[in-house]
């Protein structure tokens, strides 16, 4: 028995007076309106209603039980209001996870936008470059760079960044210009703790791929930290568009081996489901998508 429904039909039996009366109005038949009440009376152990040929009349238990549907019905409608508002309107916390380098170069200025845009969401965000368990660690969604493992997890696909060779002017100066792929085998290569293998870099011309191992004195997790030690002169690094492009844009970076191209990373958000999708995590979703754009900022002006 659905109680619920078992305590609409009796009301509406009340209200209506006979059980034909409820039953046209619920588009139900007569037979389920009387089963209803019958399934009701029996879960209860009490006759709700005295029936006659004529008419029907609440008994004392009935009239007592009818108050008390009333207000349960008339709770559930709230209950059932505000959740669909709550759905239709971005509101509560929205936990997210994203990368340390990405984050601070790009989505650090576009929180505000959308926090004054939806005033009723409160980010929570942290930055890390490991891959996290959105839903054994809480989160309700992540932006991933990348490659994605497959997963049940739901993605959408922002924006695209590419990945460029380049060095600063005075390391060029010091050290000659790379003129072939297999040319950085003797150069100081400072390299990414994240990318797999870590001691290679792909680079591929008309099709082809030059696979280089690379070294050097530096070894690091973190993309911003590479791009200082490259414009202090220490070495050649290969970094996303997103973290050197304004700094090749006013010449304090050189890029090298511009007819070599790697293959773009994807920006992605992902989310663990895409039925029931709060109204926070696609409003945040579509924002950045909308904002990032078909060419996003750090790719434009570049020899790409």
């Amino acid at each position: 028995m659905n109680l619920f429904e078992a305590m609409k039909v009796f009301v509406k039996v009340t209200e209506t007076g006979s059980l034909s009366g409820a039953a046209r109005v619920l588009n139900l038949s007569n037979p389920s309106v009387t089963r209803h009440i019958a399934d009701l009376e029996q879960y209860l152990g009490a006759r709700l209603l005295n029936r006659s040929t004529r008419r029907l009349s609440l008994t004392d238990t009935g009239s007592a039980y009818l108050e008390r549907c009333k207000q349960v019905l008339a709770d559930l409608e709230q209950a059932t209001l505000a959740a669909g508002m709550h759905a239709a309107n971005p509101s509560g916390v929205l936990r997210i996870n994203a990368p340390v380098s990405f984050s601070v170069n790009h989505l650090g200025r576009l929180l505000p936008l959308y926090a004054q845009r939806y005033p009723n969401v409160k980010l929570d965000v942290t930055l890390s470059d490991r891959i996290v368990d959105l839903v054994e660690e809480g989160f309700d969604l992540a932006i991933r760079i990348g490659k994605l493992q497959n997963s049940s997890l739901v993605m959408r696909k922002l924006a695209k960044a590419h990945v460029l060779t380049c060095a600063a002017p005075a390391y060029l100066e010091r050290h000659g210009m790379p003129q072939h792929p297999d040319d950085l085998a003797r150069h100081t290569c400072l390299t990414y703790a994240y990318t797999l293998p870590d001691n290679e870099w792909r680079l591929q011309r008309d099709g082809k791929v030059h696979t280089v191992r690379v070294g050097g004195g530096l070894h690091c997790n973190n993309g911003d930290l590479l791009m200082a030690a490259a414009l202090a002169g220490m070495g050649v690094i290969r970094q996303p568009t997103f973290i050197i492009g304004d700094a090749i844009r006013d010449g304090r970076l050189r890029p090298i081996l511009t007819d070599y191209h790697g293959d773009a990373l994807a920006v992605h958000a992902v989310y663990p489901s895409r039925q029931h999708l709060s109204a926070k995590v696609r409003t945040f979703v579509d924002f950045l998508a909308q904002q990032f754009g078909e060419v996003p900022a750090w790719d434009r002006d570049l020899p790409i």
